[in-house]
């Protein structure tokens, strides 16, 4: 938490792979290339665009430990999970894959927002990074309670 909070990164995981166990029915983006049909996603909000020229459309970037994903929200689906598609920053999405070329898109069905999940990371440290921190050295003071630090962390760069 205090790597994404000064530097905007971390050397260590990425936020999604620490959240991958309580993420089980997540498909990673490495793997969209071979899936058919319905599958989830979830990632990090790196983008959300809609531009004049599509017609209400919503194009979403989600990003894993593994790499983005393309999400094409229709209106309807953007209408039934419209405060999730805006606000969230950490989402899972449910669709079908469409492959255009090299290119494959997941075409919304449905939307969660799970960003409260970011709040969590920090809390309970694996057990082989535990020992990693020797037993004098204090832990660093935070400035700020882990849910309130997760407001701040992983921002989309949004565009209208």
């Amino acid at each position: 938490m205090e790597d994404y909070l000064s530097l905007r990164l971390s050397l260590r995981a990425h936020p999604v792979e620490l959240l991958r166990p309580r993420l089980p029915e997540s498909l990673p983006h490495d793997r969209l290339s071979q899936a058919k049909g319905r599958v989830t996603v979830a990632g990090l909000v790196i983008t959300r665009q809609r531009p004049g020229t599509a017609s209400g459309v919503i194009f979403l970037t989600l990003e894993d430990e593994t790499g983005v994903s393309n999400v094409v929200v229709w209106s309807r689906v953007y209408e039934a999970f419209r405060r999730a598609v805006i606000a969230g920053r950490l989402l899972r999405v449910t669709g079908r894959i469409e492959r255009d070329g090299q290119v494959v898109h997941l075409i919304a069905e449905g939307v969660e927002d799970i960003s409260s999940c970011l709040a969590t990371l920090g809390h309970a440290r694996p057990a082989h990074t535990a020992a990693a921190r020797p037993a004098a050295s204090p832990p660093h003071p935070r400035k700020f309670h882990p849910r309130e630090q997760a407001k701040v962390l992983f921002p989309s760069r949004d565009f209208h």
